[in-house]
């Protein structure tokens, strides 16, 4: 499906990737579930890549409580720019890397009912209209939300799928 521009393409296709990445982890066995991932990736078991994706939803929220008040955001966190995300995501991965994996499945499916709350409080208009919101600058509220959502599930998806052949 192409990257969603609406609100209702952005609430299906997060709701089904998100489906889909839950169906898959649970789609293996426990002892699968919990095997690392050939060497050559950051993220070596289902647990890193679904606290990866439940601290991306946090830092969403985070940028979005501070954003809708009338402030700046540290995007993507407070000592890092985008250009050094892989340093960022080298830190989430070594927070959460002793986090048992059922309390990551936990997280995670929390931290995206809280993200498709937010999806849901908006308009079309409000989700994406480009430069509506002097946070997100140049872009719109929709795009960041794509980006911590079906976008990020759908990178999910291809990493354990390419790890568990």
């Amino acid at each position: 499906m192409a990257r969603p521009t609406n609100k209702t393409e952005l609430l299906n296709l997060s709701k089904k990737n998100f489906e889909l990445l839950m169906d898959l982890i649970g789609s293996f066995s426990k002892k699968e579930q919990n095997s690392d991932f050939p060497k050559g990736t950051m993220n070596r078991n289902i647990r890193d890549v679904l606290m990866h994706l439940h601290h991306w939803h946090i830092m969403m929220i985070d940028w979005y409580q501070i954003g809708m008040k009338g402030g700046k955001p540290d995007m993507p966190a407070k000592g890092y720019t985008w250009k050094t995300t892989p340093e960022l995501n080298r830190w989430i991965w070594g927070k959460y890397k002793y986090t048992p994996l059922e309390d990551a499945k936990k997280d995670f499916k929390s931290s995206y009912e809280k993200v498709r709350s937010l999806i849901e409080k908006h308009s079309d208009e409000e989700l994406f209209e480009k430069k509506r919101y002097k946070w997100t600058g140049t872009t719109s509220l929709g795009a960041y939300l794509v980006s911590a959502t079906s976008s990020h599930y759908d990178w999910a998806l291809k990493l354990i799928k390419k790890a568990k052949k």
